[in-house]
């Protein structure tokens, strides 16, 4: 019980933001600057202050850092295998791979992370989202580059890989605000310096509209008309994305002997759903952006029932 009432309000907050979206009470102008609002400075905030109060060197363990490197690689190379011996298009081939394992972290794996576990799994959370997004980024590009072009283009990755692109992967990674914040956020727990209360409680307020209006954007963001057009291969992105890494995941940790209680931070942001970012880099990259709305729409929705099954197995 107590995890539906923790899961359910979250995507009611979603649901929420699909209807006002539909009934036009947040016109879609409002969307970019509030998004931006949310990405730059809210979720930052939140994550910098809890993140500077943990303590570093209890909240990470290497170990499951690596299983969550090892499941991200599996269901990446999972993905291709399975695009391989389909008929997709080749743009569509990348953008599919990519949304079977770049996780939605900012918007709703913290959030369920902070709902679920506190204040203190929330840093934990957060800590580890850092370095993943890192490999999330690095594995996107490579997907989307190597699927990138016509049908007939064969793409040779020595010395081929557009250098715009590896410059702009390379600079959005180093100047993403979760992982700054995150990093931020270490750097002063490890100087083990309280901060001052005027910062503190101002990191609080801005905390504070973080996640509620993340989840609105994302059930603005959510379309029903696209899924059907992709269907069947929505299905198989969904399962690498909701259950196959996850699943890894639980079976690594669990091969190590780790306790839930442990790795239950570090295994939400690998239940998370497919990222809104998908969509930005597809389009960005040559990849299906159409594919990508249906991908993240369809897996936004089923993580509520994944999330609630997964956490009653593990708890």
């Amino acid at each position: 019980m107590q995890i539906i009432s923790t899961i359910l309000p979250i995507f009611f907050i979603i649901f929420i933001g699909w209807l006002i979206k539909k009934r036009k009470f947040m016109p879609y102008e409002f969307l970019g600057p509030a998004n931006r609002i949310v990405y730059y400075i809210a979720i930052p905030a939140m994550i910098f202050s809890a993140v500077s109060k943990a303590s570093f060197h209890e909240e990470f363990d290497i170990k499951i850092l690596f299983i969550s490197f090892m499941s991200l690689f599996v269901v990446a190379a999972s993905g291709w295998i399975l695009t391989a011996f389909s008929m997709m298009p080749r743009k569509m081939k990348g953008t599919f791979i990519q949304s079977s394992f770049h996780g939605n972290f900012g918007y709703i794996g913290l959030a369920v992370a902070f709902y679920y576990l506190g204040a203190s799994g929330f840093a934990n959370a957060s800590i580890f989202a850092g370095f993943i997004m890192i490999l999330q980024n690095i594995l996107a590009v490579a997907v989307l580059q190597a699927n990138s072009g016509n049908e007939n283009e064969v793409v040779h990755f020595h010395g081929k890989i557009r250098r715009d692109v590896v410059k702009a992967n390379i600079n959005a990674i180093i100047t993403h605000p979760i992982i700054l914040s995150a990093v931020a956020g270490m750097i002063f727990s490890l100087s083990e310096v309280s901060l001052p209360i005027i910062v503190d409680r101002t990191l609080s307020i801005l905390s504070g509209m973080a996640l509620p209006l993340a989840l609105l954007l994302i059930g603005a963001s959510i379309s029903f008309q696209v899924i059907r057009n992709y269907l069947v291969q929505i299905i198989e992105v969904s399962f690498l994305k909701l259950v196959v890494m996850p699943g890894i995941g639980v079976l690594l940790f669990n091969l190590f002997s780790i306790p839930s209680s442990e790795y239950l931070p570090a295994f939400i942001l690998l239940g998370s759903p497919t990222a809104t970012m998908v969509y930005v880099m597809a389009k960005e990259m040559d990849g299906d952006p159409d594919f990508a709305v249906a991908a993240l729409s369809a897996c936004t929705m089923l993580s509520a029932i994944s999330f609630t099954i997964w956490l009653n197995i593990l708890s």
